[in-house]
């Protein structure tokens, strides 16, 4: 099936959808913005509940995920302005739109589910597919160019801080040893290789399970410039918010989580946030069983003051 057409068939369920509602309150005129638009659901979530002087800004760099986001927003009420951007980007789109202030600033950092199927993208270890791992098509550096490219050091240090694995330096070296003999340049080939360092059989892995997931989140991370583009977001908010103004981010790993909570403790204790959950929101035990890859969602709001 083509990239394109599979892409717009896999249908992605917004997480944390109900906690997000009660929690959240807009004015019918306000400002949304949904710094990660992909298939619309957060932005249909909050977009729904603006009236026609309400304003729906979507940002997304992925051109497929906006395409079906415009289709499922077209029948609001509200001005909907969809941005071909990361959100590391936002206070730039909103200046070149000329919004002065908006209500609320919401970001799932997960992955679409499209892009995990989408043989272009290489993000999966359960289909083998080229191992590029760009989300956003501009970017130069793919995971094939890191896993072949650097040294072992690099790669253990690497796999350690954004994967959290510990035995990082075991797997770096066996990508080194694999890499001798040929480069490593699919998902698959990479999964075999970690699967072997850790002498553990490729094969039936519950989701959480599998002894990849560490490392393809590591080298995700490094290739989309992950943290980077989270810092900007976080470092970004506080100036764009209006007063009563919310922020509400969804994460999916500690590293992520750990940033959104220590930057919302920082401006409370700074006088600019009150923070709304004082411990993360996660999904229930139905949620989970309706949409498994919602496991690991947080949800951490504040509140301008």
């Amino acid at each position: 099936m083509d990239a394109a057409v599979e892409h717009s068939q896999v249908e992605h369920v917004p997480v944390l959808a109900g906690p997000l509602a009660e929690q959240i309150s807009c004015p019918q005129d306000g400002v949304v913005v949904d710094a990660t638009t992909g298939h619309g659901g957060h932005s249909f979530l909050f977009g729904s509940r603006l009236g026609p002087a309400g304003t729906l800004i979507g940002l997304d760099f992925d051109s497929n995920s906006l395409d079906r986001a415009r289709q499922r927003l077209e029948g609001l009420a509200c001005k909907v302005v969809l941005v071909k951007s990361n959100f590391s980007r936002i206070a730039d789109c909103l200046g070149e739109l000329g919004v002065r202030g908006v209500d609320l600033i919401v970001a799932d950092l997960g992955l679409c589910s499209a892009q995990l199927v989408d043989n272009e993208i290489g993000l999966s270890f359960r289909t083998d597919m080229p191992l590029d791992m760009r989300i956003d098509e501009s970017l130069e550096t793919t995971a094939a160019d890191i896993v072949n490219g650097y040294d072992e050091k690099s790669l253990a240090d690497l796999i350690f801080q954004f994967g959290q694995d510990r035995a990082s330096r075991r797997i770096a070296r066996f990508i080194v040893e694999r890499r001798r003999r040929e480069p490593i340049r699919t998902t698959g080939q990479l999964a075999s290789v970690v699967c072997s360092a850790l002498r553990a059989p490729d094969r039936k892995y519950k989701p959480r399970k599998h002894p990849a997931t560490r490392t393809f989140q590591a080298l995700r991370i490094a290739v989309n410039h992950e943290l980077d583009n989270l810092h900007e977001l976080l470092t970004s908010a506080p100036g764009l918010l209006k007063k009563d103004g919310f922020a509400a981010i969804i994460s999916f790993h500690s590293l992520e989580d750990g940033m959104v909570k220590r930057d919302f403790k920082q401006n409370e204790s700074d006088g600019v946030y009150r923070i709304v959950t004082k411990k993360p929101i996660t999904p229930g035990p139905e949620e989970i069983a309706a949409n498994n890859r919602a496991r690991s969602a947080k949800l951490r709001i504040a509140q301008k003051v």
